[in-house]
């Protein structure tokens, strides 16, 4: 019988840990804020934002909220991010993505300082990651490493792949399994027999945007299969990268969707922002 592994439950152990986490540091006159920064009013960017200041309010951190117009011009979204990064009570900087198209992304991004760039996006993180050095990790990888740890799965020696090579969540994902000692291969969309590959898997993550794209021939039986994918599918019903039915009695241990690594990431985040 395979493990369905509980991300809602995992996320709350962490916040909770935080929580107290942030009472201790509040005895030392510590004090963690992060900034919340929206352009527009995107119906899901808003979600986001709302669920990351209920998780501040739940660990007792205070939080900044910045709701700008969808015609807010880059040059004044850097002014913002300019004032944040100076000053000394905000210790976090979060940009919700996507913003508008007259918005470089990679620009606004770029112009938060690495030392409060609590989704781990900038390049000094990212290569510090690279390199095994201190500092934010991505935050959906980050969760699922938690995910894996807290549910007793062993990384070590073992056979990891992860499908899919984007900078947020592919890309460091490998590197984080690589520094837990796991022998990691990338998949992606050039890559030629991807059965043949993720069939070898001990450890299988799946971020390759596409839904059900993993059936049961992908799979080795007994594998551990993360699913960081999210849709919705015909009947408006969410499902994730991997085809829960088919692939989760082939399998030791499987993140199902809602559930699963989705409600990791906000508690990593708050992990950045209290570290």
């Amino acid at each position: 019988m395979y493990q369905v592994i509980d991300g809602k439950k995992i996320s709350q152990e962490i916040k909770d840990e935080l929580r107290e986490k942030v009472l201790g540091l509040k005895a030392k006159g510590e004090r963690r804020c992060l900034a919340v920064i929206q352009v527009g009013n995107d119906p899901a960017s808003s979600v986001y934002v709302n669920n990351k200041k209920k998780a501040c309010a739940y660990i007792g951190m205070e939080s900044l909220s910045y709701e700008l117009p969808e015609d807010t011009t880059e040059g004044a979204l850097m002014e913002t991010i300019v004032e944040l990064n100076e000053r000394a009570d905000v210790s976090g900087i979060l940009v919700q993505l996507p913003l508008p198209r007259h918005i470089d992304e990679k620009k606004i991004l770029l112009a938060i300082a690495p030392e409060k760039d609590v989704d781990g996006f900038h390049p000094v993180n990212v290569g510090n990651l690279s390199i095994g050095r201190p500092g934010y990790v991505s935050c959906t990888p980050a969760g699922v490493i938690q995910l894996l740890k807290r549910s007793g799965v062993e990384i070590e020696g073992k056979e990891c792949v992860v499908l899919g090579r984007s900078n947020i969540v592919g890309k460091p994902m490998a590197m984080l399994l690589l520094q837990e000692n796991g022998t990691v291969t990338i998949c992606h969309s050039k890559t030629k027999n991807l059965k043949e590959i993720t069939k070898r898997a001990d450890i299988l993550v799946v971020a390759i945007g596409k839904p059900k794209f993993v059936d049961e021939s992908y799979v080795k039986e007994g594998a551990v299969v993360i699913d960081v994918g999210i849709h919705r599918n015909e009947d408006n019903k969410l499902c994730g990268d991997v085809d829960f039915e088919r692939v989760a009695p082939h399998t030791s241990a499987i993140t199902p969707v809602p559930g699963g690594v989705g409600p990791m990431t906000i508690a990593m985040l708050m992990s950045n922002c209290v570290m």
